[in-house]
């Protein structure tokens, strides 16, 4: 079993499958009720899983009538998709960053599981045996990791 967040996350996304149009409305005091946590945790789970550069747009407004809406944004094209989001790492990439970038390339079937953890495990054992600039060396070695199997 997972985390209470990858139990919230799991949820969203099968909300989003059933949906027709990769679009739904949540209420955070009612899905925190669902999950009995508090709304905050609702919010740590749409901010950090829940982004663009993981294909979606979240649209929140609060108060009595309150919403959130989870948008999936569909591409047509997977290889463009990739290649924009290939193009998207910069110079520096923070571990939160490699995480997301992983996962999305996950989620476009870009990657596999497998594959995506062998360059997480190659990228932090790299950058643990360095003091400095660990951002810039988990950059470039996604980068040259991430060309490789998009070849």
């Amino acid at each position: 079993m997972g985390t209470l967040a990858d139990l919230i996350e799991i949820y969203i996304k099968q909300r989003l499958k059933q949906s027709q149009d990769q679009e739904i409305e949540l209420s955070r005091a009612q899905l925190a009720e669902v999950f009995r946590c508090v709304p905050s945790q609702i919010n740590y789970v749409l901010t950090t899983r829940f982004t663009l550069d993981r294909g979606f747009i979240i649209e929140s407004r609060r108060g009595g009538g309150g919403y959130i809406r989870v948008l999936q944004i569909q591409t047509d094209d997977t290889d463009k998709a990739a290649a924009k989001l290939f193009k998207q790492i910069g110079t520096t990439v923070s571990e939160r960053d490699l995480e997301n970038y992983l996962l999305t390339f996950y989620d476009l079937g870009i990657l596999t599981g497998k594959q995506a953890q062998v360059i997480k495990g190659i990228v932090q054992q790299e950058t643990g045996l360095v003091e400095q600039d660990k951002d810039k060396l988990r950059a470039s070695l996604l980068r040259a990791m991430l060309c490789m199997v998009l070849k």
